[in-house]
């Protein structure tokens, strides 16, 4: 199907060259007046000026075009891939007479007549990036190809199908322009294509993610027609100027960072942020290692960004910066409370880039979850380092995939991300689809450096490894059993016991254990929220459809919070359909305004909530909080009154 503003119809895919020097438009004037005549000429040179000198002359042909008015009312152009370009006559009275440059259309070119130059450069870009006459090895290897294509087309054969020979025309077969443009390379099926473009959110037109052929034509017309296009869309940016040789002039620089939103759990705190590449000293490969969930049995793959802090030059000191780090984080968005297992290997939860605060990843996984990170670096230059950042910025604001525990989780998307961003060689036929895997594979061809983690007190020192809290839980169990006669042996048998067992223990402490029992005791509170979370998830599941008013009280508090939430994941819906790619300098500031009026909102929302689920609760689970609580709070009564005691200072 086509778009509504274009009509393209092929009627060819190797063509022999004409014996014209360079492109020349000749328009058919045939029952055109004089006035028509001038008009059609003027779009015509306007075209021929905005195109790159290479393009003129490697498309060596003449190209009639002509008005039509066999063509639907809603077109703007059709293009043969021989020789003619017909436009729609029903736009060319207002072309004559000028309104076409002034009636606005809902699209980002603006005007009918920018929008008639665009479609312009959008059937010729069609008909160069086909205008080849294969060499005979190149047109062997098509022929041999093709036998293996499918209804899919160029995007489901292999790599070298598509040819990497050097070919001076083909845009849309090309292995770089379909990574960055989001046909990327299967992770797992060595050269195939992805079928599906997931670069769906912020797309100055959504025809773009049809077909390769149409990207290649659309971003052609911003390319050359949007001032903005470099800043909006950089990697694309250079890739066209560095294939044609050429640039058509831009706007003033663009800025040195780029917007995200944080996705970290304080909603007190201002979401929106920027990432400046140059102050990126280094991106690590970010494992969480495997539990006994089922969801986590093979690790969580991440990226870390080392970045450094305000005013220190770059370098290994910024590796203490860990206040500035960000973790860049592909999850399900679950716009529920229960993660199904079904669901996720049938793809229903959205794939999105996270955005963290690199403290809230270790406060989550080591003393939560009770695993292990590991930050092994990754072994990139330094223009790949920044176009890593500048890629997943655009996949922040751009990507909403389809999560797949087995075939498109957080190591294939990890995988894919650090692909086209950094265009490395050796990334390109690594395959892995586990994430624990993906960073033995990295290491095997030299990408990661894990030597780092060799030395475990080593790496813990320096921030390369952030421990389980399991092993610092036993540690401070280790004291209870050297200073008080408690039975228990491990300290899950500890935690196992109830508030009420654990609170005569208090009294009897002294200052090092009361001290181990505090952070325990806080342990357990962690754990107990952990279980009335589950407990409030299997209610919510077994209350739907039925009435219960402090259920439907808190559900909607819950649908309220996960649809204000949302954008953390999406920041593009603050902005609703205004502009693409990037935000640019004139787009923050609505970011700003929206993105804090939607955390405030959370903010609100969550106080509510806590208060709601709490009389969710079974009595026993809401007790056992309450008890812990109790416990925390007494625990520190006493370590303050030993210390008074003691003639040490007041503790807060």
């Amino acid at each position: 199907m086509r778009r509504l503003t274009r009509w393209f119809f092929v009627c060819g895919l190797l063509l022999a060259g004409s014996a014209q020097a360079a492109l020349h438009l000749q328009l058919k004037t045939e029952g055109l007046s004089p006035a028509e005549q001038q008009a059609s000429q003027a779009l015509l040179d306007e075209a021929m000026q905005s195109l790159p000198p290479r393009f003129i002359e490697q498309l060596d042909r003449q190209i009639l075009v002509g008005w039509t008015d066999d063509m639907p009312s809603n077109a703007y152009g059709q293009a043969s891939l021989v020789s003619e370009l017909d436009l729609n006559r029903k736009l060319l009275a207002g072309l004559t007479d000028g309104s076409a440059a002034t009636l606005q259309t809902n699209r980002p070119h603006g005007t009918v007549r920018r929008e008639m130059l665009a479609t312009v450069l959008h059937e010729l870009t069609h008909i160069y990036d086909r205008a080849r006459l294969w060499p005979a090895a190149e047109r062997s290897l098509i022929l041999r190809c093709s036998r293996q294509s499918n209804s899919s087309g160029i995007i489901g054969l292999p790599d070298q199908c598509r040819g990497q020979t050097e070919r001076r025309f083909t845009l849309s077969d090309d292995p770089r322009l379909l990574d960055l443009a989001g046909w990327q390379q299967y992770v797992g099926r060595r050269g195939e294509r992805e079928q599906d473009n997931h670069q769906i959110v912020r797309s100055p037109d959504l025809y773009e993610v049809t077909n390769p052929k149409e990207f290649v034509a659309v971003n052609m017309e911003y390319f050359l027609l949007d001032p903005a296009y470099a800043c909006r869309r950089p990697a694309l940016y250079r890739y066209y100027k560095a294939h044609f040789g050429w640039a058509p002039a831009a706007r003033d620089e663009c800025p040195k960072g780029f917007a995200f939103l944080n996705a970290g759990n304080d909603f007190a705190l201002q979401p929106l942020g920027t990432v400046d590449p140059e102050r990126v000293y280094a991106v690590d490969y970010l494992l969480a290692e495997a539990n006994q969930e089922w969801a986590s049995r093979w690790g969580h793959s991440m990226l870390r960004l080392v970045i450094c802090a305000p005013g220190r030059p770059r370098g290994p000191d910024c590796r203490l910066d860990l206040q500035e780090h960000l973790v860049l984080s592909y999850r399900a968005f679950v716009n529920d409370v229960q993660l199904s297992s079904w669901d996720g290997l049938t793809g229903a939860y959205p794939s999105r880039l996270f955005v963290l605060p690199l403290a809230q990843v270790i406060d989550e996984y080591t003393k939560t979850e009770l695993r292990s990170l590991a930050s092994g670096p990754l072994k990139l230059s330094r223009p790949e380092i920044e176009e890593v950042v500048e890629h997943a910025a655009e996949m922040h604001w751009s990507y909403d995939g389809n999560y797949y525990f087995i075939s498109n989780n957080c190591a294939v998307e990890t995988l894919k991300l650090l692909r086209s961003g950094s265009d490395n060689s050796q990334l390109k036929g690594l395959d892995s689809i586990v994430p624990n895997g993906l960073l033995e594979v990295l290491e095997g061809r030299g990408l990661a450096d894990t030597s780092v983690l060799e030395d475990p007190k080593e790496a813990l020192r320096l921030g390369y490894r952030f421990d389980s809290y399991r092993d610092r839980y036993q540690a401070m169990f280790d004291v209870l059993k050297t200073r008080l006669p408690i039975k228990q042996t491990t300290v899950e048998d500890w935690l196992a016991l109830n508030a009420d067992e654990r609170r005569p223990w208090i009294e009897k402490a002294d200052l090092r254990s009361s001290a181990a029992l505090l952070l325990l005791e806080q342990a357990s509170f962690r754990r107990q929220l952990l279980l009335a979370q589950d407990e409030v998830k299997q209610k919510y599941l077994g209350a739907r459809g039925l009435k219960d008013g402090g259920m439907d009280k808190a559900n909607k508090t819950l649908q309220q919070i996960l649809a204000t939430s949302g954008f953390l994941s999406r920041p593009a819906e603050l902005l609703g359909s205004s502009g693409y790619g990037l935000p640019q300098a004139k787009e923050w500031e609505v970011l700003q305004s929206e993105s804090s009026q939607r955390q405030q909102q959370l903010l609100r929302l969550t106080t509510d909530l806590d208060q709601e689920v709490r009389g969710l609760l079974e009595p026993a689970r809401a007790a056992e909080i309450a008890a812990t609580e109790a416990n925390v709070k007494q625990i520190g009564e006493h370590l303050r009154a030993i210390h008074k005691a003691s003639g040490g200072l007041q503790l807060p």
